[in-house]
């Protein structure tokens, strides 16, 4: 998935960790991914049904240092449905 850090020149100062690519949502402070669940039949198109957001100000900064970044998380709610909604740690472990 491309998602770059980079840094950038904020109003607290230069140099402010942010990050940036396709995939990318939110606003600067707040950005994250989603993690889609959908359906697509044969010969029909991808239609989701549920999402969950992926907090990037969650990554631990030793983490984000090192480049490559995994996290870990079940893929199912306490009901057994497909995790929705903001997911962050404990449901999801960085590394």
């Amino acid at each position: 998935m491309g998602v770059h850090r980079q840094t950038v020149d904020t109003p607290d100062g230069p140099g402010a960790l942010d990050f940036r690519g396709p995939h990318v949502q939110g606003r600067r402070g707040a950005r994250f991914l989603y993690l889609t669940w959908g359906e697509q039949p044969p010969g029909a198109e991808f239609t989701m049904f549920r999402r969950a957001k992926l907090f990037l100000d969650d990554l631990p900064q030793q983490a984000v240092a090192g480049g490559k970044v995994e996290g870990r998380l079940g893929l199912t709610d306490a009901c057994g449905l497909p995790l929705c909604a903001a997911v962050r740690p404990p449901r999801i472990v960085w590394s």
